[in-house]
């Protein structure tokens, strides 16, 4: 596993904003799952969008065999190895502002988003 710092960012990971920290604490303590540390944020990636490709995030708490796990700010990033070829160096941010509220990707590696933010190419 790749620990990170508050301050310190390896390369090649996935990392998280403290917005959408805060967002993820809220959610996993909605849903009833904030004590238990075996639940994560898994980051995947799906055909499909305007763009071709699609973000998709959810809780979960199995690793597979192939997935790639991170740690940053405390929060627990996984994606399976496909998806992690697609998401490599992202920052997972959340908005709440009147330009649209939600989950984004700050994702390097998109060479074209489509206007909503949810799906992207490379």
């Amino acid at each position: 596993m790749n620990t990170l710092s508050k301050d310190t960012r390896i390369e090649n990971g996935i990392y998280i904003t403290d917005k959408a920290k805060e967002r993820v604490v809220k959610l996993m303590q909605d849903a009833q799952i904030s004590e238990n540390s075996d639940y994560f944020l898994r980051v995947s990636v799906i055909g499909g969008g305007c763009s071709g490709l699609t973000y998709k995030i959810d809780f979960d708490n199995e690793l597979k065999p192939k997935d790639q796990l991170f740690e940053d700010k405390g929060i627990k990033l996984v994606a399976d190895l496909k998806s992690f070829l697609y998401v490599v160096n992202t920052e997972l941010d959340f908005s709440d502002g009147l330009n649209g509220k939600g989950f984004h990707f700050n994702n390097p590696n998109a060479s074209r988003s489509c206007a909503c933010g949810e799906s992207f190419s490379v």
